[in-house]
């Protein structure tokens, strides 16, 4: 590269006198040396090229002397504290008299924490004053309009004028963003605490540089990190003033999480009356935890109120927390329909990270409260239909190089219909895995048959309590607890018997303690039968010895033409054996006798009957089992572009027969024969069967007894029961998904489908049919069948709808359908609810803005199905 200084001096200012030319060649001299450091003197012919950046300049004097004061040092006062960064596609020119620099062409500053682009900028450095525009084309199109930030803030403008020292700025026809929303103004003024003072502003969440929508004031100030206030406003919609007013506004501005008022939504319900709903506050105490409190409150007097918790911690834990409660009045107190009923549930979900500790776990998933909860509160679909409400609290621990694992629960059943609830608290589990005892430490030869003998060991106690769900906190329900403790030791083994068979003999023993027992007297004085509750320690014990053989036959066809190339047929007949004493002999002391009336007769009775585990079984019991399971498979031939390849293909996966004989019984030996079934057809339809075959002759009573069906009708066996299932879904579903979403988010999103939109899935549906049957001898059978289909698909890439319906057949009605229409509108969304009939029939229609911070600007229409 060449070095002429002179060059450039006669090129730029041809004009100018000696001294001129020598102050501005050192000037040059001053400013190249700190563009370039040490590097040689770069060659310019019309303009300075984009790679001379990184600029530290001092801003000159008005005299001639401006290298000597520069040389010599400059008065911090008249210098920048920082360096100025800056370049230009087109070109870069320096006035020495204006003590300007202005840049042509996609230009670039960079200034402290300022970034500015545009394509045209001068740096004034005697004013310390940045000016930044746009350029018009041939056309009259405005091209290269100034875009700015500073700092997390970004500007899209007209021109920009910004002052370095005091950091001043005055921009026009301005576009930034501030956390959710963007803010339009046609004049704004920046102050040196970057807060911002704008005329004729608006203010909107909507991302294009027209809004759709907009809230329009005369006076806006954002103030840097906290909020946003206007004067009067109104809503704008696509430039359109409405007439929705508010005298003030005051949107939220701060980063990161912040607390502050849920606004409800308002409505009417002819049920319930004028209401507030989803009225309340959000605390936002840190990054790992929230809370939720609201309200919904009717004129009429019902309300409810929720307290919901998020909470996670990023390796460790993950979990969610749900209180409700509902206070329900229909009708009026005046009237003899009027009901006031209190309701409560609590949903809590934990778990814990895998990478948290490889030895210790806990979860928790818990769904209890009243039974009618649902019922009387606006809930899901799924959630309305439910009449089971269960829940598991569980902690596990694994000991590191031991076969040892001890478990601790709390489990939880309720049947909301028949009100029937079952909590167990605690249920504790302790467990030895298998251990082979006889096993060589160093084997030489094969393996003896011995060495195969293995054992493991099982501990359980469980404590309980099973009574009505409205007396679950009555006084003197903890005297209702049943408790014991369980031993199980099995003692089992495995080997090849005649090559193809294998032998599995096992040794199973049990022992259960308890602490209270039941005993019965008779009463003569009053002639009935008293009940005891014996409170002592009480041991049961019993053993069972069992034997299976098993083995496995293959069959194949081959096929020399066709598409099908082989077709394989698996059996895999088993037998098994199973002994166990007789326990209720009097020399164990497991039963007793007792007379039960008048007439002195006598009944055999466990002392272990109310007990958690049961007693060992009264009578000899040996049984013979006999099994059948069959595999069906077929191979055929396909081509593609690799060439010839064989597909395996699923014709029947499972199709087993099972059935039992007593050795013991004196009469009815043979047990029903079962049948069960399952394949997958199409590699999407799947099957599922089941029936249950009887071989005995039943009497007028319609009740088995000791004749074959065929001695007396000539037919084998008679269908006692018997089901079917068919289902099959189709989807696409992205990986996205997976990918986006825990398993129990994407548990949540399948259970609730209305609460969510995904249009990465454009298609979704699942169809399923059931059917059942059963007859007891000469009684009329009982027949249910019942078919759903649910899904979604995505009808264009705005437009998205759901549907879910149950249809009984048997009974030709609808049990429930509901459909769900969601229409993307850029800034803004609708959708609807609908479900026109059964025990929910309602619909909810509502548009609404997206953004969460505009989240209480939309329009509700609804009728819930407590206002039929």
């Amino acid at each position: 590269m060449g070095s002429n200084p002179l060059k450039i001096t006669n090129l730029l200012l041809p004009q100018v006198s000696k001294i001129s030319i020598a102050l501005y060649f050192a000037f040059l001299l001053v400013f190249q040396q700190n563009a370039v450091g040490s590097d040689a003197y770069q060659s310019l012919n019309d303009s300075i090229p984009e790679n001379i950046s990184d600029t530290s300049l001092l801003s000159p004097a008005k005299s001639d002397s401006l290298v000597i004061e520069a040389g010599s040092g400059a008065k911090e006062s008249q210098a920048l504290k920082s360096k100025i960064k800056y370049q230009a596609r087109d070109s870069i020119r320096a006035d020495l008299q204006s003590e300007t620099i202005h840049l042509y062409g996609n230009a670039s500053v960079d200034y402290e924490d300022l970034h500015l682009e545009a394509e045209y900028i001068m740096i004034n450095m005697n004013e310390k004053v940045l000016t930044a525009e746009g350029r018009t084309d041939s056309l009259g199109q405005v091209y290269g309009t100034p875009n700015f930030s500073q700092g997390p803030r970004k500007f899209r403008s007209n021109n920009i004028r910004y002052n370095f020292e005091t950091k001043k700025g005055r921009i026009a026809h301005v576009i930034t963003q501030e956390g959710d929303g963007f803010i339009h103004g046609e004049v704004v003024k920046k102050d040196p605490e970057n807060n911002f003072f704008i005329k004729y502003g608006q203010y909107t969440t909507c991302n294009l540089d027209t809004p759709h929508f907009s809230i329009s004031a005369n006076k806006l100030k954002v103030i840097s990190n906290n909020k946003i206030v206007t004067g009067p406003a109104n809503l704008s919609i696509e430039k359109v003033p409405t007439p929705l007013f508010i005298p003030f506004g005051f949107f939220p501005n701060k980063k990161g999480r912040s607390s502050g008022l849920i606004f409800p939504s308002f409505g009417e319900s002819a049920q319930r009356g004028f209401y507030f709903q989803h009225l309340g506050y959000y605390f936002g105490f840190s990054d790992y935890i929230n809370l939720a409190l609201t309200s919904d409150l009717y004129t009429k007097g019902s309300y409810t109120l929720d307290a919901a918790s998020v909470y996670r911690k990023r390796y460790r834990y993950s979990g969610n927390l749900r209180l409700s409660y509902a206070y329900s009045v229909t009708s009026e107190r005046e009237l003899p329909d009027f009901n006031a009923r209190k309701d409560f549930h609590v949903n809590w979900t934990h778990a814990q990270d895998a990478k948290a500790s490889p030895y210790r776990s806990f979860s928790a998933n818990v769904n209890a409260g009243s039974s009618q909860y649902y019922q009387n509160t606006i809930s899901s679909v799924n959630n309305f239909l439910s009449n089971t409400f269960q829940s598991s609290i569980s902690y596990s621990k694994v000991f590191a190089d031991k076969p040892i694992n001890l478990g601790l629960s709390m489990n939880h059943t309720q049947n909301t219909i028949t009100r029937d609830i079952r909590v167990t608290s605690p249920d504790l589990s302790f467990n030895v895995s298998r251990i082979n005892p006889f096993k060589r430490k160093v084997s030489i030869g094969a393996q003896k048959w011995y060495e195969k003998i293995g054992t493991n060991y099982s501990l359980r106690a469980t404590n309980y309590i099973q009574t009505k769900d409205s007396l679950l906190f009555k006084s003197g329900s903890l005297n209702e607890f049943q408790n014991g403790v369980q031993h199980s030791v099995p003692v089992s083994t495995s080997f090849k018997l005649l090559k193809y068979f294998t032998l599995s003999p096992s040794v199973n023993y049990t022992e259960r303690w308890y602490f209270k027992t039941t005993q019965f007297e008779w009463n003569e004085e009053n002639r009935k039968l008293d009940t005891i509750d014996v409170k002592k320690f009480q041991a049961a014990r019993d053993y069972q010895f069992n034997a299976g053989l098993t083995t496995r036959v293959y069959g194949m066809y081959q096929v020399l033409r066709g598409p099908v190339k082989a077709v394989r047929h698996v059996m895999t007949p088993a037998v098994s054996f199973s002994y166990r004493p007789d326990f209720s002999q009097e020399s164990f002391g497991y039963y007793k006798s007792v007379q039960i009336d008048t007439n002195q007769t006598f009944r055999t009775y466990s002392i272990f009957q109310n007990t958690v585990y049961g007693g060992p079984g009264a009578g000899k019991f040996g049984s013979l089992g006999f099994g059948l399971d069959n595999n069906l498979e077929m191979k055929v031939r396909t081509r593609s572009d690799t060439g010839a390849t064989d597909k395996k293909i699923k014709l029947l996966e499972s199709l087993r027969f099972g059935a039992n004989y007593n050795l013991m019984a004196d009469s009815l030996n043979w047990s029903p024969l079962s049948v069960s079934g399952r394949t997958t057809l199409l590699e999407r339809i799947s099957v599922n069967i089941g029936m249950i075959l009887n071989p005995y002759a039943f009497d007028e009573n319609n009740i088995d007894y000791d004749r074959f069906l065929i001695d007396e009708t000539g037919k084998l066996f008679r269908l006692t029961n018997a089901n079917m299932s068919v289902g099959f879904s189709l989807n696409r579903i992205s990986k996205k998904i997976t990918e986006k979403y825990s398993r129990q988010e994407l548990d949540y999103i399948y259970q609730n489908p209305e609460n969510y939109i995904d249009f990465d899935v454009p298609y979704n549906v699942s169809v399923n049919y059931t059917y059942a049957y059963s007859k007891r001898g000469n009684l009329e059978s009982i027949k249910s069948q019942s078919a759903s289909i649910n899904g979604d698909f995505s009808l264009t890439p705005a437009w998205k709808i759901g549907f879910n319906s149950w249809y009984d057949i048997e009974d030709g009605r609808f049990t429930n359908f509901g459909v769900n229409i969601y229409r993307d509108l850029h800034c803004w969304e609708m959708r609807m609810n609908w479900i026109p009939f059964g025990l929910q029939e309602s619909y909810n229609f509502q548009i609404n803005v997206k953004a969460a911070i505009l989240q209480d600007l939309k329009l509700i229409r609804k009728k819930d199905f407590y206002d039929r």
